[in-house]
């Protein structure tokens, strides 16, 4: 289309970036005339998940161009140039972004990424005309799937998916097994767990810098309170996160409670040093409960638990005593850390709460470390008695609250809460997104041959 035709076009004056994202989204499937604005031809296999997030508006899209299939994230805008005021080409958090989608080309140039690369721009006003509502196409074959299909067999597939997805991470568990040290695996994998989306990485990283063989090795003589204050230290202290490390003013800073100058004269007094810093931990859009200062205070807990055989073999043993039928409220109850008194008040150190602070970890987080964790752990080391038990608690976990991930995907399908009520269909959903859709494999999604 040239440039003089779309001049003369009688465009929205008015649309909105909600109504270019849904253009995007339920409109350009199946097309193959789209072209960016240095006329590479582009056609659109997964549209992405929106993201609650910092960075792009959309993430895992799947695209490809006249070269090659790319994999990453989608920017909405109604003006190309709301991404230079927006201030997105300094920002690496938009490094990830594969195509600029706007609806009206108002900058010729293309977005340009903080890591001095960049992506191009599609223009919608080319292709969409004012006097026309755009005509939904097939975006997405399953879309809605299970008002049209065969609900049981989606039940079925659901279930194999929760199974595999399960198999998988039980399969780099015993991979890991013979690279490293169990309990250390372990601790890393709760803790990235404790992490939620937004600090994954960075607990991971925490971890390694911070081993649980040193947190573990103290004498048996001093007090569980020493032991508390000692854990909670090392971890906040190594991970940047003390009031002190943040610029406050120690031990001047208002207020000081005798619980923080404590961790703060045991860091000093350790030597050790951080590593880490506040800019390696996000806070964007985290929750109270999900504050990082507070999931490390949980792991000292946990640490206190079961500080006379180690963590490993405590949560190990919280399994294998535990009734089949019970052994999930077993297992929710070996991780569950309610606040004491200084937690009770703080969110964070030397930030009071309003009102009840709430568990360092909680049901939320507990079911998501049993079922992402723990059972696939156990089943990658135990005996084949039980590899079983792991297996059979897995599928009679009920599902945990629904991460943004699990949310897009029942959406997609048109399946009510009730039918993924169980873990094993939820991590079911994660494993089709993850395997096909955000992998641009959807002509072989099991979900696109349910049986009529």
């Amino acid at each position: 289309m040239s440039r003089n035709r779309l001049e003369e076009l009688s465009v929205p004056t008015a649309i909105s970036e909600k109504q270019v994202l849904e253009i995007w989204e339920d409109s350009l499937q199946g097309r193959r005339d789209l072209l960016t604005e240095d006329n590479e031809s582009v056609r659109v296999i997964y549209p992405g998940r929106r993201n609650d997030g910092r960075g792009a508006d959309l993430k895992d899209a799947v695209i490809t161009t006249g070269r090659r299939q790319l994999k990453g994230d989608i920017e909405i805008h109604v003006k190309s140039s709301s991404w230079w005021a927006h201030g997105h080409h300094r920002d690496p958090a938009y490094n990830r972004v594969i195509l600029h989608v706007v609806y009206r080309n108002d900058r010729e140039k293309a977005a340009e990424l903080q890591s001095g690369a960049s992506a191009p721009t599609l223009t919608l006003c080319n292709y969409i005309e004012a006097d026309s509502q755009p005509t939904p196409l097939p975006a997405i074959p399953c879309r809605n799937i299970f008002y049209r299909g065969d609900t049981g067999f989606i039940g079925k597939i659901l279930d194999k998916a929760g199974e595999q997805r399960f198999l998988a991470r039980a399969a780099i568990f015993q991979v890991e097994f013979s690279a490293g040290e169990a309990g250390q695996l372990l601790y890393r994998e709760i803790m990235t767990a404790l992490g939620y989306s937004k600090n994954k990485k960075a607990m991971a990283e925490l971890a390694g810098r911070l081993p649980v063989k040193r947190l573990e090795a103290t004498s048996e003589a001093i007090p569980d309170s020493e032991y508390l204050a000692r854990c909670q230290a090392l971890l906040i202290g190594t991970a940047g996160l003390l009031p002190s490390q943040r610029g406050w003013c120690f031990p001047a800073y208002e207020q000081t409670e005798d619980w923080e100058t404590t961790l703060e004269y045991i860091w000093a007094d350790s030597g050790a040093k951080a590593g880490m810093s506040a800019a390696d931990w996000c806070f964007f859009k985290v929750r109270p409960g999900n504050h990082p200062v507070r999931r490390l205070a949980a792991m000292s807990y946990l640490l206190l638990r079961y500080r006379q055989n180690g963590l490993q073999a405590g949560l190990k043993e919280a399994l294998q005593s535990a009734v089949l039928d019970k052994a999930f409220h077993s297992l929710e109850q070996a991780l569950l850390v309610a606040p004491d008194d200084y937690w009770g008040r703080y969110l964070d150190l030397g930030a009071a709460a309003l009102g009840p602070a709430p568990a360092l970890l909680g049901k939320g987080r507990a079911s998501a470390i049993i079922i992402n964790v723990l059972l696939p752990f156990a089943y990658a080391a135990g005996t084949p008695a039980q590899k079983e038990k792991a297996m059979l608690v897995y599928r009679k976990c009920n599902a945990p609250a629904e991460n943004a991930l699990v949310t897009h995907m029942r959406k997609q399908l048109g399946i009510s809460k009730p039918f993924i009520a169980t873990a094993r269909r939820q991590q079911g959903l994660i494993h089709i997104y993850k395997t096909f859709c955000s992998q641009g494999r959807r002509v072989e999604c099991p979900l696109n041959h349910e049986r009529r």
